[in-house]
């Protein structure tokens, strides 16, 4: 029996092909957490204890925890085990990006001082200012922000500084 190599060389130039199309059409979403340069959600503020003492509070490398590609620093242990129990409930909404920016279509850097908990879900925005305009249409700017941020994870979107 004569084996030929030219089914075989076809077979690996349309596989190559068709993984070269798929990797050119895809688009890669956003980042799941907005995190420091060394890889900090929250800027290294507790997320527990928005809820637990309402109010910002920085975290200790000691009571740090990996989770959805970032590190998470709490104050305490107890917050570092409520955040174990159920990250979900705990994180930012929209990964910690400005709450505002991604109801109006793009990304802007969450600052954990700039904060509100609606609905026992946490929302940054990029400052204060920001804040201000995004709670005059609190519930609006939430429902766009959560159509955003579906088509944010297919496609990543402007990130304004």
């Amino acid at each position: 029996m004569k084996f030929s190599s030219r089914p075989f060389l076809i077979f690996v130039l349309i596989a190559g092909i068709a993984a070269c199309l798929a990797a050119c059409g895809r688009t890669e979403g956003i980042e799941k957490v907005n995190k420091t340069d060394d890889g900090l959600a929250l800027r290294g503020f507790d997320a527990v204890a928005y809820f637990a003492v309402n109010s910002a509070v920085k975290g200790e490398p000691k009571f740090e925890y990996a989770w959805n590609g970032a590190k998470w620093l709490f104050s305490s242990a107890d917050n570092l085990e409520k955040f174990k129990k159920d990250p979900v409930a705990y994180a930012p909404q929209f990964g910690g990006y400005c709450s505002y920016a991604v109801s109006q279509g793009y990304t802007a850097d969450g600052d954990p001082q700039a904060w509100k908990v609606v609905d026992g879900k946490l929302y940054l925005n990029y400052n204060q200012k920001a804040k201000e305009a995004w709670e005059k249409e609190q519930d609006k700017f939430i429902k766009d922000g959560e159509k955003n941020w579906t088509e944010f994870q297919k496609q990543k979107p402007e990130h304004k500084d």
